[in-house]
């Protein structure tokens, strides 16, 4: 992902193993289990594009560009050579001639209504052509009423329960299931409607093997897939040509079946099915299976229908993830501004995120946390102990790193953090500084879809011979960190830019200050005085503050006392001042007060609570010291201009002086 400017990708582990009890694993361990890369290496051998042979209830032609059957199916052997316009069909002649195709068309084949499917492939037209089956047409208006009603639901789980039954009402099939395929590979019955005596599947898992990469990559490209008869041998194609085995039937209708599935469907007890794909943004995220114990089939018509009922699925599942994705997005960035924003005005970066209304665990959620800036760490909720973890940051060296399972993915870690599962480390910068959460172990159970292993197999390589519930227990895992690892690095990146800022303001803040006293300096009076418009209504005045003769305070006591002077006159008028008035140290002994909203205030009794505040004794390294203050007023009234209100203040406060000191003057 890219953050910031900079892409960030989090370790993942490259030599996982399974743990040395086969009983305890979970899907994403499965799938990488050797058994189970050994069934897809040996899937991925299969010719599944380019079988050389179409199911028995079809027959298939290959017309070359003249118009010639170049390649047919064992069962019209007869028509090699032949040209198109033998066929005798007008319509069917034209699609073949322009490309241009109703699918299907309507002929007449062998005496039998059939329909024919056109496309091309390898430089062939191709024509597919299936008897109608006993069922015959199909009410177009269930399938709309279906599309209808899948559009009104409004959530995912609604939506499968409400096709699936809708399916399998329009199909008449024993089952449908409608599978999700999780992101490693593996699949999920979430929607089973079936026949009264069927074993019930929903909720069960299946290893990755069971559709191999392959097989999916096919399923993207083509929606609908019927198989007809799980038992009738396959029907070779022959050629006057080329081997009939390198003609590519991706998008063929009657493309014959690998033996392992169907091996796979007689041990499900399915003599027939018709699969639909679900794909999401090219992706293939889901199936619908309509399966029977049955032989049988759909009209061409009826299955191009609910393949446009499977692309409002598919569009439908998109929408709802993508709207509970922006809504999650606006929450998480809402959280992460109330966050963050107490930091600007907090003094301590730590417990601003971890003491907080709102904590950096509200934002990511863990059992507990570990949060190091400027090299100091402080930690929440249940942690390792602190020497633990700086090994464990040592180990991942400064990197992103991710884990729901740290005792498969990386035993030297868990190791060292023992009753941690799940690790997330988000660095802040190169600096050594990082955000560190972590997760316990959260054991739950798992439903296969039969057992996985070799005791469910005649060999290694066979499908499963049964599909009855199998259980196993997840442990040693954490709940996953999802998008959480992506959104803490988000985090992460506005939180260097928030200390960046901070920083930058404190900067900004301090050439506003007074070394010495801390108090506003020259700089911000002037820059004050000199941006800000005419005086409000409101009004304001201004007190020019000078020390008496300070300069014997230092001849005679010494600069460190005098700055205690100093130190304590700033004290003394912060003090004597009100919340909203403005204490400057202009330099030396000279101070400025500015005072907002002064209509209807005494602003002489102000000044003289100020001069008189000043004139106590104050305590020194050097023994008590005293000192006096002249203090010059000036108002200014309400449309006033800003400018020369320190000059006239200046030239008041010199008036006291003039007029004895320790008193002071308009």
């Amino acid at each position: 992902m890219v953050v910031g400017g900079r892409a960030v990708r989090f370790w993942s582990p490259v030599d996982p193993t399974l743990p040395a009890d086969g009983a305890i694993v979970d899907p994403a361990e499965l799938a990488l289990d050797p058994d189970e890369l050994r069934r897809l290496a040996e899937c991925a051998k299969e010719p599944i594009r380019t079988p050389g042979s179409i199911q028995a209830h079809g027959t298939l032609l290959g017309l070359d560009l003249s118009g010639v059957i170049a390649v047919a199916s064992a069962n019209a052997s007869d028509w090699l050579g032949h040209g198109v316009g033998e066929i005798g069909n007008e319509e069917l002649e034209f699609a073949v001639r322009t490309g241009r195709a109703v699918d299907p068309v309507r002929i007449t084949w062998d005496g039998v209504a059939s329909d024919a499917i056109v496309h091309r492939a390898d430089g062939l037209t191709i024509v597919e052509i299936e008897p109608l089956p006993d069922a015959g047409e199909y009410a177009r208006t269930a399938v709309v009423g279906a599309i209808m009603r899948a559009s009104r639901t409004t959530s995912e789980s609604e939506l499968r329960e409400t096709v699936a039954a809708d399916i399998r009402e329009i199909t008449g099939f024993d089952r449908v299931m409608i599978y999700h395929f999780h992101d490693d590979g593996h699949g999920e019955v979430v929607a089973d409607e079936r026949a009264a005596d069927l074993e019930p599947y929903l909720g069960l898992h299946f290893p990755a093997s069971d559709i191999p990469a392959q097989a999916r990559a096919l399923y993207i490209s083509k929606i609908g897939r019927t198989i007809a008869s799980t038992e009738a041998p396959g029907i070779p194609l022959l050629s006057l040509a080329e081997d009939p085995h390198l003609l590519d039937l991706s998008d063929a209708e009657l493309r014959s079946v690998s033996p392992y599935h169907l091996q796979y469907m007689r041990n499900m007890g399915q003599a027939s099915t018709f699969s639909l794909s679900i794909v999401e943004d090219g992706r293939l995220t889901g199936m619908i299976t309509c399966a029977d114990r049955r032989e049988r089939r759909l009209p061409v018509l009826l299955r191009r229908a609910l393949e446009v009922l499977a692309g409002q699925v598919a569009l439908q599942l998109t929408s709802m993830r993508e709207i509970r994705r922006l809504q999650h997005m606006v929450d998480v960035r809402a959280r992460r501004a109330e966050l963050l924003a107490p930091l600007y005005a907090s003094d301590d970066i730590h417990a601003a995120l971890l003491g907080g209304a709102a904590t950096v665990l509200d934002l990511v959620p863990a059992n507990g946390v570990l949060v190091r800036i400027g090299g100091t760490a402080r930690m929440a909720g249940e942690v390792p102990p602190l020497a633990a973890i700086l090994r464990v940051l040592d180990r991942v060296g400064g990197a992103p790193f991710v884990s729901e399972s740290l005792r498969a993915d990386r035993p030297d870690l868990a190791d060292l953090l023992p009753g941690v599962a799940g690790l997330l480390v988000v660095p802040l910068g190169d600096t050594g500084d990082a955000l560190v959460f972590f997760r316990g172990e959260v054991a739950h159970e798992i439903s296969w879809l039969g057992d996985p292993g070799e005791a469910n197999r005649p060999d290694g390589l066979s499908p499963r011979t049964s599909f009855a519930s199998w259980k196993r227990m997840v442990r040693d895992r954490s709940e996953p960190w999802g998008t959480v690892a992506e959104e803490t690095v988000e985090l992460a990146h506005e939180l260097e830019i928030a200390l960046h800022r901070r920083a930058e303001a404190k900067l900004a803040e301090l050439a506003m200050r007074d070394a010495l006293t801390g108090l506003y300096n020259r700089r911000y009076l002037v820059e004050r005085l000199a941006t800000r418009g005419p005086v409000g209504e409101d009004g304001k005045a201004m007190l020019f503050v000078d020390l008496d003769d300070f300069k014997n305070v230092n001849d005679t006591h010494g600069h460190d006392a005098g700055d205690t002077v100093i130190l304590e006159v700033a004290r003394r008028l912060v003090e004597s001042s009100r919340e909203q008035d403005d204490v400057v140290r202009l330099g030396g002994d000279e101070f400025v007060v500015l005072l907002d909203g002064v209509v209807g205030e005494n602003v002489e009794a102000i000044a003289e609570r100020l001069v008189q505040s000043i004139a106590l004794p104050i305590s020194t390294n050097r023994g008590w010291i005293s000192v006096t203050a002249s203090c010059g007023v000036v108002v200014a009234d309400p449309g006033s201009p800003r400018g020369g209100l320190l000059e006239a203040a200046d030239a008041a406060m010199y008036r006291a002086k003039h007029a004895g000191r320790n008193r002071i003057s308009h």
